[in-house]
């Protein structure tokens, strides 16, 4: 009898611990693994939050809307008491978002608002807006626009229009530069200055490239110079610089982007890309680790942004981490002497 009460209790503690391990379920969704940061994310994040002592279940949705809907179903059906998600689509996720809701698991939406829906927790991501800010900011120091005579000739392209970020990113940069504009200082060739009209369906290389393209041989086949273009992020910028290197011939002008992805820095060592926006995605994933680990405990999750973030059926509790700025000067300090990247990795 001793022996049977002690495998019943043996029994019963195995079931424990198997319920205490279902509890501690994290599912984390990113968009593709085509693009590195989203590696990167998705890596930083299952690393630390194994660390933490949480299960993860992490999956990556080759930027196919349903994959990614199926895929955090079945987190949630899995026992997921969080869920971390970055959007491909971010009205497209509803039907989870509510499953969510019903089974009580919290969603965080990561570095992409989730749209449209009133089940969304919080928002972990960086200053968007000021991602553009900085751009926009380099580009008008660069060409001295507040003492410089011009006209000077700029760009744009801009992200997703799939993706909330996208719309932050430019706008960030074209306020700054839109007094420029208006007072003739800055002329924009093509003419498209408004976000429908520059943004980029997937944040895709090849179709910034596609656009490029045109507007160089639209506007600029007669040998005219062009100052600079503001690419959102680093893959349009790859594009942008694609085209030029293909189809301009005036003065190589100043190229933003944002991301610091391994070829767009090797781009910064040779003189293509001026700058680039570093998202240090380490500091992001603590983050949420953080939060995920506040919600569970039952403890004030950390937020230091209530008004911003309106994904039209609420205001988002959210927390932004600060971007900083990378080019050819800093980049050895910035990515290589914090880890980021090695030697190696940028040759």
């Amino acid at each position: 009898m001793k022996k049977i009460l002690a495998l019943v209790l043996a029994l019963a503690l195995v079931i424990s611990c198997a319920s205490a391990l279902a509890a501690d379920l994290v599912g984390v969704s990113m968009p593709t693994k085509d693009l590195q940061r989203w590696n990167q994310d998705g890596d930083n994040m299952e690393k630390l939050l194994k660390e933490a002592g949480y299960d993860v279940e992490l999956q990556f949705a080759s930027n196919d809307v349903p994959t990614q809907l199926a895929q955090v179903e079945t987190m949630i059906d899995n026992g997921a008491k969080v869920v971390v998600i970055a959007a491909i689509e971010g009205s497209s996720l509803g039907q989870a978002l509510d499953k969510a809701a019903e089974k009580g698991c919290k969603v965080i939406a990561y570095d992409r608002l989730l749209m449209d829906n009133e089940n969304v927790d919080y928002y972990a991501t960086f200053d968007n807006y000021k991602v553009g800010t900085v751009q926009g900011t380099y580009v008008k120091d660069a060409l001295d626009l507040d003492n410089a005579e011009g006209p000077f000739v700029i760009e744009f392209t801009a992200g997703d229009p799939g993706d909330n970020n996208a719309g932050f990113f430019f706008n960030g940069a074209f306020d700054v530069l839109k007094p420029y504009i208006d007072a003739g200082k800055i002329v924009v060739k093509s003419g498209k200055t408004e976000f429908a009209d520059v943004a980029t369906p997937g944040w895709k290389s090849e179709t910034a490239q596609k656009r490029a393209e045109d507007i160089l041989s639209s506007y600029y086949a007669d040998g005219s110079d062009l100052d600079a273009w503001v690419c959102s992020n680093d893959s349009t910028a790859y594009g942008v610089i694609n085209a030029l290197e293909a189809n301009y011939t005036g003065k190589w002008p100043i190229v933003t982007g944002q991301d610091c992805d391994k070829p767009n820095v090797k781009l910064m060592i040779a003189g293509k890309q001026s700058m680039s926006v570093f998202k240090d995605t380490r500091t992001l994933a603590a983050q949420v680790v953080k939060m995920i680990d506040q919600i569970l405990k039952g403890e004030e999750v950390e937020v230091n942004d209530t008004t911003t973030y309106d994904n039209n059926k609420k205001v988002v509790p959210s927390f932004l981490c600060e971007p900083v700025f990378g080019d050819v000067n800093n980049y050895k300090e910035l990515l290589i002497d914090s880890g980021y990247y090695t030697e190696d990795d940028l040759k």
